[in-house]
């Protein structure tokens, strides 16, 4: 990891008791220098429980608001304790946390680093009308950071330098608004993007957020939530008043 960076693995999960133990386990394994903050999104199995008992940080979030609401408490989180950098990792284990120092060397020339699924000879795949968006939205996307984006939807990312204020304040909500407007609102503010390949695994547990039958739906409101970006106007200046610390236990070592 570069000297100047402060890093925080923020670690959305909603319902993941199966898997997040193991995945907050094995982050920690991989990376011991950088703090795991996992923060549960309204949960109401165990996850709590688990990260806690797996060492992690943990931020409870009294109601369900999606990865969006969970990754702006996340970016919140960084920016209150003083951390220059945030890396996502989803809780069911597909993301590999032994990846995590390269992408963050993507920091020295860009706000952004996106893990980019399908740049390498891998068993992961999408096929269908989820195929097609991811394809359609990348060159859209690409065209506007001025680089080429192959995975501009992916989960595995780092945010850093402009960014990480920028989304603590203005990441959306909205379903596919994480992924999507989340891209057009750095572009437009001026953030820098790029990407490295990554490889991604199967799920430990807990259940997809896109099924085959949802594949349709997802092409609409992927294009949907495109075009109400584009054209969509946001104040996005930075709040750079100090806000009140909010509150994290943090569990033992397993």
């Amino acid at each position: 990891m570069p000297a100047s960076v402060r890093a925080l693995i923020v670690v959305p999960a909603w319902n993941e008791e199966q898997s997040v133990g193991e995945t907050v386990r094995e982050i920690r394994s991989a990376v011991p220098s950088i703090p795991v903050l996992v923060v549960s999104d309204g949960s109401t199995d165990r996850t709590v429980e688990q990260a806690r008992a797996a060492g992690a940080l943990v931020l409870e979030l009294p109601y369900n608001l999606g990865v969006g609401g969970a990754m702006r408490a996340g970016f919140r989180y960084a920016v209150r304790h003083g951390f220059t950098a945030a890396i996502q990792v989803d809780a069911d284990g597909q993301h590999n946390p032994a990846e995590v120092p390269q992408l963050l060397t993507g920091l020295a020339e860009a706000d952004i680093v996106i893990g980019a699924r399908f740049a390498q000879d891998d068993e992961y795949r999408v096929r269908g009308p989820r195929r097609w968006a991811m394809v359609v939205l990348a060159k859209v996307l690409s065209w506007l950071a001025k680089t080429k984006l192959t995975d501009a939807t992916s989960g595995f990312k780092v945010t850093g330098g402009r960014a990480l204020p920028l989304f603590a304040e203005h990441y959306p909500v909205e379903y596919l608004g994480d992924t999507i407007e989340s891209m057009v609102i750095a572009l437009r503010s001026g953030c820098t993007v790029t990407q490295l390949p990554v490889r991604m695994r199967p799920r430990r547990g807990g259940n997809p957020s896109h099924r085959p039958f949802k594949s349709a739906i997802y092409l609409f409101r992927a294009f949907f939530a495109l075009l109400l970006a584009l054209i969509r106007r946001w104040d996005v200046s930075v709040n750079t008043v100090p806000l009140p610390t909010p509150v994290a236990s943090e569990g033992g070592v397993a």
